[in-house]
């Protein structure tokens, strides 16, 4: 009977070690004093920070949908890992809690060390943009199940809350302001669309020439991460909502009471070329249900606060709270 290795079938044992190897600097500039050990263990350890009354555990996962087929297909690898943390991060400070930590799934049809190196590389950014630190992961080759050059990711960020502070309802009033925080671009939601109507319809190629640079380097812009922002504005804010797919129209209600609706004047919303170019091609309502629109993140702001925001943040007033109906207006 012919001998086989696990090699031949499509997987490098070897190429796994040499990347866990590759990829330990990277990891090691994201650890603060309560990572315990290192990487290539079981499992993750992490001391739990003191401070808390009440501590509760939060947990985040998602991942950088069809983004990151662009990423591939134009070979620009080192911003996916950005989205990626961002993504996961980004929602958890919507309850109020700080990352701590946070571990990656990447899946391949064969791994590539290097490639898989800048994109742990991105991860590692994203973790120090917010503060938290990469603790561990998996990578699985799985020929077969992906072609060769094609990865999936996805991302999972664990962090902490004191549990008296995280039922915002209760917070969140009539007349409060909404400040609108700046995306940094289309993020990581709505890429299907933008692929079937760039690349497809309109025929656009990657090094097109958009606002100045290659239209992949703008639709590749890392999605923003806001940790170190909400953690200068914690205590001047109610409520925040992170604006992904939905949109304003179905992000905004979830940080809002039944009897709270939110009013928005979209002529005050500060967009960015890439969506005045979509936005020729595709409806206002269906553009506010699938883009950010260049609101990465909502504030629910008090009256009297609201200067203080807008003087330690890039945030500008977009609308406010009425009685009413939970949901959003837009006119």
């Amino acid at each position: 009977m012919a001998d086989i290795s696990y090699k031949e079938a499509g997987v490098d044992i070897d190429a796994g070690n040499a990347f866990v190897e590759a990829i330990k600097p990277a990891v090691k500039s994201t650890f603060d004093s309560n990572v315990i050990g290192g990487i290539g263990s079981f499992a993750g350890a992490y001391a739990l920070p003191g401070g808390y009354k009440e501590p509760v555990m939060l947990a985040a996962t998602d991942g950088v949908g069809t983004k990151l087929k662009l990423a591939i297909e134009s070979k620009k690898l080192d911003t996916v890992g950005i989205d990626l943390v961002a993504m996961c991060v980004n929602d958890l400070i919507c309850n109020f809690g700080v990352p701590l930590f946070f571990l990656d799934y990447y899946a391949t049809g064969k791994l590539n060390v290097d490639d898989a190196k800048t994109v742990v590389g991105g991860i590692a950014e994203g973790c120090r943009q917010s503060e938290c630190a990469l603790i561990g992961g998996e990578t699985a080759e799985m020929p077969g199940m992906y072609s060769e050059e094609d990865f999936d990711l996805a991302g999972f960020s664990v962090g902490i809350a004191e549990k008296s502070e995280m039922n915002r309802l209760s917070h969140v009033k009539d007349g409060d302001l909404l400040v609108a925080l700046p995306s940094s671009g289309i993020h990581s939601n709505g890429f299907s669309l933008v692929r079937k109507l760039l690349f497809e319809k309109l025929g656009m190629k990657f090094d097109d020439t958009f606002d100045g640079k290659p239209l992949i380097d703008t639709l590749l812009t890392p999605t923003r991460i806001y940790v170190k922002t909400f953690k200068k504005l914690k205590p001047h804010i109610h409520a925040l909502a992170h604006i992904t797919g939905g949109g304003l129209v179905e992000n905004l209600p979830r940080v809002l009471p039944e009897n709270l609706h939110a009013v928005i004047d979209t002529s005050k919303i500060k967009t960015l070329p890439i969506f005045d170019l979509i936005g020729k091609y595709v409806e206002k309502d269906e553009m506010f249900r699938t883009f950010n629109m260049g609101v990465g993140m909502v504030l629910v702001v008090a009256a009297d606060e609201v200067e203080n925001v807008l003087r330690k943040s890039d945030g500008y007033v977009i609308g406010e709270l009425k009685m009413g109906e939970r949901g959003v207006t837009l006119f």
